[in-house]
Protein backbone atom coordinates (compact mmCIF):
# COMPACT_ATOMS: atom_id res chain seq x y z
CA UNK A 1 0.00 0.00 0.00
CA UNK A 2 1.59 3.28 -1.09
CA UNK A 3 1.65 6.31 1.16
CA UNK A 4 -1.31 8.53 0.30
CA UNK A 5 -0.66 12.27 0.26
CA UNK A 6 -3.53 14.56 1.29
CA UNK A 7 -3.57 18.33 0.90
CA UNK A 8 -5.50 20.04 3.71
CA UNK A 9 -6.68 23.55 2.90
CA UNK A 10 -8.03 25.98 5.48
CA UNK A 11 -9.73 29.14 4.22
CA UNK A 12 -10.06 32.67 5.54
CA UNK A 13 -10.21 33.48 9.24
CA UNK A 14 -9.52 29.91 10.31
CA UNK A 15 -6.16 31.14 11.61
CA UNK A 16 -8.22 32.83 14.35
CA UNK A 17 -9.76 29.59 15.64
CA UNK A 18 -9.67 29.29 19.40
CA UNK A 19 -10.42 32.96 19.98
CA UNK A 20 -12.91 33.77 17.21
CA UNK A 21 -16.64 33.32 17.92
CA UNK A 22 -15.99 30.44 20.32
CA UNK A 23 -19.73 29.88 20.74
CA UNK A 24 -19.84 28.77 17.11
CA UNK A 25 -16.34 27.44 16.44
CA UNK A 26 -15.16 26.29 19.87
CA UNK A 27 -11.80 26.83 21.51
CA UNK A 28 -9.75 24.39 19.44
CA UNK A 29 -7.03 26.22 17.51
CA UNK A 30 -5.99 25.60 13.93
CA UNK A 31 -2.67 24.24 15.24
CA UNK A 32 -4.67 21.77 17.37
CA UNK A 33 -6.62 20.64 14.30
CA UNK A 34 -3.46 20.23 12.23
CA UNK A 35 -1.87 18.22 15.06
CA UNK A 36 -4.95 15.97 15.28
CA UNK A 37 -4.79 15.41 11.52
CA UNK A 38 -1.07 14.57 11.68
CA UNK A 39 -1.67 11.99 14.43
CA UNK A 40 -4.57 10.43 12.53
CA UNK A 41 -2.59 10.45 9.28
CA UNK A 42 0.17 8.44 10.94
CA UNK A 43 -2.41 5.90 12.12
CA UNK A 44 -3.89 5.75 8.61
CA UNK A 45 -0.43 5.50 7.06
CA UNK A 46 -0.84 8.62 4.98
CA UNK A 47 0.68 12.08 4.90
CA UNK A 48 -1.10 15.40 5.36
CA UNK A 49 0.24 18.77 4.32
CA UNK A 50 -1.76 21.75 5.58
CA UNK A 51 -2.06 25.29 4.31
CA UNK A 52 -4.18 28.13 5.63
CA UNK A 53 -4.73 31.30 3.66
CA UNK A 54 -7.01 34.30 3.83
CA UNK A 55 -6.37 34.84 0.12
CA UNK A 56 -8.50 33.15 -2.52
CA UNK A 57 -5.73 33.19 -5.14
CA UNK A 58 -3.29 31.46 -2.80
CA UNK A 59 -5.82 28.66 -2.27
CA UNK A 60 -6.43 28.40 -6.04
CA UNK A 61 -2.68 28.20 -6.64
CA UNK A 62 -2.34 25.45 -4.01
CA UNK A 63 -5.17 23.46 -5.60
CA UNK A 64 -3.61 23.74 -9.05
CA UNK A 65 -0.19 22.73 -7.70
CA UNK A 66 -1.77 19.65 -6.08
CA UNK A 67 -2.28 17.94 -9.44
CA UNK A 68 0.22 15.09 -9.66
CA UNK A 69 1.50 15.79 -6.13
CA UNK A 70 -1.43 14.73 -3.95
CA UNK A 71 -3.99 11.95 -3.98
CA UNK A 72 -6.83 13.99 -2.51
CA UNK A 73 -7.87 17.28 -0.94
CA UNK A 74 -9.56 17.97 2.39
CA UNK A 75 -10.88 21.53 2.35
CA UNK A 76 -12.59 23.93 4.69
CA UNK A 77 -12.99 26.87 2.35
CA UNK A 78 -14.75 28.81 5.13
CA UNK A 79 -16.52 31.88 3.71
CA UNK A 80 -15.22 31.07 0.21
CA UNK A 81 -17.49 28.01 0.29
CA UNK A 82 -20.42 30.31 -0.36
CA UNK A 83 -18.79 32.76 -2.75
CA UNK A 84 -15.92 31.29 -4.74
CA UNK A 85 -16.55 29.93 -8.17
CA UNK A 86 -12.76 30.15 -8.62
CA UNK A 87 -12.12 27.55 -5.90
CA UNK A 88 -14.85 25.33 -7.29
CA UNK A 89 -13.42 25.56 -10.80
CA UNK A 90 -9.87 24.85 -9.59
CA UNK A 91 -11.06 21.76 -7.71
CA UNK A 92 -12.97 20.56 -10.76
CA UNK A 93 -9.96 21.19 -13.00
CA UNK A 94 -7.49 19.13 -10.96
CA UNK A 95 -10.10 16.39 -10.54
CA UNK A 96 -8.72 15.09 -7.24
CA UNK A 97 -11.12 13.43 -4.81
CA UNK A 98 -12.15 16.20 -2.42
CA UNK A 99 -13.97 16.20 0.90
CA UNK A 100 -15.47 19.48 2.11
CA UNK A 101 -15.54 20.05 5.87
CA UNK A 102 -16.97 22.72 8.17
CA UNK A 103 -16.73 23.11 11.92
CA UNK A 104 -20.31 24.35 12.23
CA UNK A 105 -23.42 22.97 10.58
CA UNK A 106 -23.73 25.45 7.74
CA UNK A 107 -27.38 24.47 7.24
CA UNK A 108 -28.30 25.64 10.77
CA UNK A 109 -26.81 29.06 10.22
CA UNK A 110 -27.54 32.09 8.05
CA UNK A 111 -29.39 31.25 4.84
CA UNK A 112 -26.53 32.53 2.66
CA UNK A 113 -24.31 29.83 4.20
CA UNK A 114 -26.57 27.05 2.91
CA UNK A 115 -25.09 27.42 -0.60
CA UNK A 116 -21.82 25.60 -1.22
CA UNK A 117 -20.08 25.95 -4.56
CA UNK A 118 -17.84 23.02 -3.60
CA UNK A 119 -20.42 20.42 -2.53
CA UNK A 120 -21.50 19.48 -6.05
CA UNK A 121 -17.98 18.48 -7.08
CA UNK A 122 -16.85 16.98 -3.74
CA UNK A 123 -17.15 13.28 -2.97
CA UNK A 124 -18.72 14.32 0.33
CA UNK A 125 -19.32 17.03 2.89
CA UNK A 126 -19.02 16.84 6.68
CA UNK A 127 -20.21 19.72 8.84
CA UNK A 128 -21.29 20.46 12.36
CA UNK A 129 -18.92 18.32 14.39
CA UNK A 130 -16.38 20.98 15.33
CA UNK A 131 -12.76 19.92 14.95
CA UNK A 132 -13.94 16.33 14.54
CA UNK A 133 -15.33 17.29 11.12
CA UNK A 134 -11.72 17.36 9.92
CA UNK A 135 -10.80 13.94 11.32
CA UNK A 136 -14.03 12.41 10.01
CA UNK A 137 -13.31 14.00 6.64
CA UNK A 138 -9.76 12.66 6.53
CA UNK A 139 -10.92 9.16 7.45
CA UNK A 140 -13.61 9.25 4.76
CA UNK A 141 -11.22 10.57 2.11
CA UNK A 142 -8.55 7.96 2.86
CA UNK A 143 -11.16 5.17 2.87
CA UNK A 144 -12.47 6.42 -0.49
CA UNK A 145 -8.99 6.59 -2.01
CA UNK A 146 -8.07 3.09 -0.78
CA UNK A 147 -11.32 1.68 -2.18
CA UNK A 148 -10.54 3.29 -5.54
CA UNK A 149 -7.08 1.71 -5.69
CA UNK A 150 -8.23 -1.74 -4.57
CA UNK A 151 -10.68 -2.22 -7.46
Amino acid sequence: MSLLRILVLHGPNLNLLGCRETGIYGTTTLADIDNQLTVLAAQLKCQVISLQSNHEGTLVDAIQAAMGEYDGILINAAAYTHTSVALRDALAAVNLPTVEVHLSNIYRRDTFRHQSYIAAIAIGQISGFGAQSYTLGLQALVDHLRQQTSC
